[in-house]
């Protein structure tokens, strides 16, 4: 494990540092400064640049290396090229991103698992087939459809009661104060946006699951579970879950990384200024160093994925234990 935990640091490290000067190449921070008035002559921009690290006229192995040194001795990631602290940036929307992605992926793994357990029970009976056709509803609902559908909704509950209890954009109203008030106010936030992102995400969960516990029911530990008198029902929960939530669980960790920088489209929706949102304004107001940092989040994530979906196999299977043992 902690050669792995070594090779993908190494990863990040290489990986950042390619982006850097990827984004140093296709990104020009001189255009955030064309459209001011009065406008401003190229001396003024550059001297303006300079004192971020992303004037031109700097050689770029130089802006390289205050770059990678104010990170390694000060973990400064730098500036936009308005000035704005990409450190601050970032620490503010993870967090953001974090209450949306977090409960989203662990209800629509739950919500996935506990369909694929009940309906490989029930296999080809109304039950099954019902939600097998609601999944692949959902699972081909685009999201701006979703998170749109789902606003309608709450905008309709929100009028039948004359008042608002359903947030439709934010994350948090500024004027909330205390402890149970600001928890209270998150969650009138957060439901609509989980909400659209459970609704389509929890089926991918439920068709492939289902997929791998019927495979596992004529397994020879299943069935002689059921010889010594268990049920189709109690033998898949107790014995053939385990094994086939190997791959689900592996998917569940590489999915949290994609969701962290992937939810554009419903933290754009939902006036969520999360990961996602941020790296899209990075890219359209060639912010250089917020871009390379959204970048080595998105590895950063990546490689704890990776380390999650080890330790689910571990954990779920004991072949894996006896060996490594």
């Amino acid at each position: 494990m902690a050669r792995r935990i070594v090779s993908w640091l190494l990863m990040i490290v290489v990986a950042t540092n390619l982006t850097y000067f990827l984004a140093n190449w296709f990104l020009d921070p001189r255009a955030n400064y064309l459209q001011l008035r009065p406008p401003r002559s190229p001396e003024q921009i550059d001297r303006a640049l300079a004192q971020y690290d992303l004037s031109p006229d700097t050689p770029l192995l130089v802006r390289w290396w205050n770059w990678i040194s104010n990170i390694v001795l000060h973990w400064n990631w730098g500036y936009s090229p308005v000035g704005e602290a990409v450190n601050d940036q970032i620490a503010f929307r993870i967090g953001v991103s974090a209450q949306l992605v977090l409960l989203s992926t662990i209800l629509s793994a739950v919500i996935g698992i506990a369909l694929a357990v009940y309906t490989a029970a029930r296999q080809y009976r109304l039950a099954d087939r019902f939600t097998q056709t609601l999944s692949i509803i959902t699972l081909n609902i685009p999201v701006p459809v979703a998170a749109l559908a789902v606003v309608l909704l709450a905008i309709g509950v929100n009028r039948s009661l004359d008042s608002t209890l359903l947030f439709v954009a934010g994350s948090q109203s500024p004027t909330v104060s205390g402890f149970w008030p600001l928890v209270l106010d998150r969650l009138r936030h957060l439901a609509l946006p989980t909400v659209a992102l459970t609704v389509i995400n929890y089926a991918g969960y439920h068709l492939l699951q289902r997929s791998l516990l019927l495979d596992n029911i004529n397994a020879d530990y299943v069935r002689m579970a059921r010889a010594k008198g268990l049920t189709r029902s109690a033998a898949i929960r107790r014995h053939g879950l385990r094994t086939s939530l190997i791959p689900v669980a592996t998917s569940i960790a590489f999915t949290v990384p994609a969701l962290f920088t992937g939810a554009v489209l419903t933290e754009t929706i939902f006036a969520w200024e999360g990961m996602g949102r941020y790296f899209v304004t990075t890219i359209s107001k060639n912010d250089v160093h917020g871009a390379v940092a959204v970048a080595a989040f998105g590895a950063l994530m990546t490689a704890v994925g990776a380390i999650l979906a080890d330790l689910a196999v571990v954990a779920l299977d004991p072949r894996v234990r006896v060996s490594g043992a």
